[in-house]
């Protein structure tokens, strides 16, 4: 976290870059640094939109996220920079050995000999970017419930609760989806973070590259749909409810700004590509996209369809 100072009204920290206080929206004076655009040159993907250092050495990039072309792309406005970087806790082999090992246990939909004919075609060390924050608020919540409803089926409830986030992670990659993050975040082990990037030769490592609204509302969003879901799990009375709608008012909050590592491999399976994203914290921790059988899947159908017609056939004739 860049903290410059406090709040004037509220005391709460402020971190460079704000215009106003996030927890009670007083507008900030502007630090002259901060309105000094420099210019700043990324490498930008054409395809997923995931930005990177720019290296003048590179021929020809390509994308480590999705393997498109990438070209140079000026930033005059002040970017976000990196302030802890997670190491590499596992290697390239070991990373491409349990992918092949995940191909071959996908289930029975998919092609029986997945594992073997797959061709992995790169395996790309990187980080991609996201925010920690840790916060302090009261959430107000309102929801219907089952509860003392009497004749009615649904009744309504409210209260207020006060709530702390810790180590909640918000990604700022355009890079990977937003499920495939959420999958790979509980992986990683936050106490090995250093200053400093550690990893194996070649690693990218993504930029940060949300403005700074939009960064304080993905991160009051993850508070609100984490508040709700601990709402949901105990706060509200009966046994069924619907509606639930909550609203944080926020008392501290305070973000670090992380990359993390994972390797990203681009795999061929019958012509087509795939991609398989892999922590490098826990290689057991895979995720990504694979092929269907569509001739198992059709021959599971006409099996249950030739059951359900020889049911029909006995139950007719009886």
């Amino acid at each position: 976290m860049t903290a410059i100072g406090n709040c004037q009204r509220c005391n709460s920290l402020v971190e460079k870059g704000d215009l106003r206080c996030a927890v009670c929206a007083f507008v900030l004076p502007v630090h002259r640094d901060s309105r000094d655009g420099v210019i700043t040159q990324i490498m930008r993907c054409e395809e997923c939109g995931a930005a990177v250092s720019y290296d003048p050495n590179a021929q020809a990039p390509r994308c480590a996220f999705c393997d498109s072309t990438m070209h140079v792309e000026a930033i005059e406005d002040p970017m976000e920079q990196t302030e802890l970087f997670l190491p590499f806790q596992v290697g390239p082999d070991e990373a491409k050995g349990t992918v092949r090992e995940w191909l071959g246990s996908l289930g029975f939909f998919r092609p029986s000999d997945l594992k073997s004919e797959a061709r992995i075609e790169t395996v790309k060390p990187l980080y991609w970017v996201g925010w920690l924050f840790r916060a302090d608020a009261l959430i107000s919540w309102t929801a219907d419930s089952n509860a003392d409803s009497g004749r009615s089926a649904w009744a309504p409830h409210s209260g207020q609760e006060p709530m702390v986030f810790e180590n909640v992670v918000v990604s700022a990659s355009r890079g990977l989806k937003e499920k495939e993050v959420a999958f790979l975040t509980d992986s990683y082990s936050l106490m090995t973070a250093g200053p400093q990037p550690y990893g194996p030769p070649g690693h990218v490592i993504e930029q940060f590259d949300v403005q700074r609204s939009e960064a304080r509302a993905k991160i009051t969003g993850a508070i609100e749909n984490t508040a709700k879901g601990r709402i949901q799990a105990g706060s509200i009375p009966g046994s069924r409810f619907r509606k639930v709608q909550v609203s944080p008012l926020l008392k501290g909050l305070s973000t670090s700004r992380f990359a993390f590592p994972a390797y990203v491999m681009a795999y061929h399976y019958g012509g087509r590509p795939y991609r398989a994203v892999v922590s490098a914290h826990d290689a057991s921790r895979i995720t990504g996209t694979a092929p269907l059988s569509w001739l198992k899947i059709i021959g599971v159908i006409l099996a249950i369809a030739a059951v359900i017609a020889i049911i029909v056939a006995i139950a007719t004739a009886s």
